[in-house]
C-alpha cells in the first residue's frame, strides 16, 4: 500500500445545514478539513454525528449549502472511502473467517462470483498486516475478541486502498486495552499510509494523543478546530456539560479529566 497523493481538502463545508423529517439537525457548517489527518466527530447523543457521515457519503443531501469530498460531490468518490459502521461485529456473519471478511472489502462490490486474483490476495495480505491481524486470518469471527473483530473491520475497509477511512464509534464496547490497540492501528494507518481518518467518538479521551482536529456538533451547529497538541478546554467543557481540564502526563500523553 502506498500513501495517497492528496493536495485538496478532505472535506469542505460551505454554509451547510441538514434536516430530517422537516426538523433541522444542525446548521451553519462552514469549514475545511485538511487531508491526511485523524479527525474526530464529537457531540452529545442525538447531535447528528452519524448524520454527518451520511452527508459525507452522499446518503443524505444537505438541506442547504455545499459539501465537497476531495473537491468532488458527496458520493462521487465512495469507492475511495473505506467505511466501518457502528456495531460491525453484530452485523457480520459469525462463521466467516477473518481473511474472508477482509476479502469482502474487495469482492463484495463486484457482481456475481469471480475468481480471486493474485492482486486481490496481495491486497488482503497487506491490509491484514496493516491492522495487525495476520495471525488471526484463519479464525472465524465468532472466535475473536471485540478488539480483534474491530481490527478485521478496519482491514476490510482498508483493503481497497482508500483515501479516507470513516469509522462510526469504533471504540464503543471495547475495554481499555482494546481501545488502545485500535487507536494505535489508526495512528499507524494514518502515518504510514497517509489515509485521512474520520472517526465518530462519544468519548474523546482515548483519541486525544493522535487527533489532528475535531468536528464539534454543539448547540445545533457544526464547528471544526485543529488540535496540533492544543485542545480547547472551554469547547470540551461545553460539549460534556462539565468543567474539563486537559493534562499532559510525564510521558507526553494527553489526559482529560474534570476540574476539582
Amino acid at each position: 500500500m502506498s500513501p495517497p497523493d492528496d493536495e485538496s481538502a478532505a472535506l469542505t463545508f460551505d454554509d451547510v445545514s441538514v434536516a430530517r423529517g422537516g426538523r433541522l439537525i444542525w446548521s451553519e457548517a462552514t469549514f475545511e478539513v485538511p487531508s491526511g489527518g485523524i479527525i474526530a466527530v464529537i457531540g452529545s447523543n442525538g447531535a447528528g454525528k452519524t448524520t454527518l457521515l451520511q452527508v459525507v457519503l452522499g446518503l443524505l443531501p444537505p438541506a442547504s449549502g455545499r459539501v465537497g469530498v476531495f473537491d468532488h460531490p458527496p458520493g462521487a468518490l465512495n469507492k475511495a472511502i473505506g467505511y466501518v459502521p457502528q456495531n460491525y461485529g453484530s452485523i457480520s456473519g459469525e462463521a466467516i473467517r477473518a481473511r474472508d471478511a477482509v476479502m469482502l472489502g474487495l469482492t463484495g462490490r463486484r457482481w456475481g462470483f469471480g475468481r480471486v486474483s493474485r492482486d486481490d490476495n496481495r491486497r488482503v495480505d497487506a491490509a491484514l498486516a496493516a491492522v495487525d491481524a495476520s495471525e488471526i486470518e484463519h479464525k472465524r469471527l465468532s472466535q475473536l475478541s471485540g478488539g480483534q473483530r474491530q481490527r478485521v473491520a478496519l482491514g476490510g475497509a482498508l483493503v481497497a486502498e482508500p483515501r479516507m477511512l470513516i469509522l462510526d464509534e469504533p471504540l464503543a464496547s471495547l475495554d481499555l486495552r482494546g481501545q488502545r490497540e485500535i487507536v494505535g492501528v489508526l495512528e499507524r494507518i494514518n502515518s504510514d499510509l497517509g489515509v485521512t481518518v474520520l472517526v465518530v467518538a462519544h468519548d474523546l479521551k482515548p483519541l486525544l494523543g493522535v487527533l489532528t482536529g475535531a468536528i464539534y456538533l454543539l448547540d445545533g451547529h457544526a464547528h471544526f478546530a485543529t488540535l496540533d497538541g492544543d485542545v480547547d478546554e472551554t469547547l470540551l467543557s461545553h460539549l460534556y456539560g462539565t468543567d474539563v481540564q486537559i493534562v499532559h502526563t510525564p510521558q507526553g500523553e494527553l489526559y482529560m479529566r474534570g476540574r476539582r
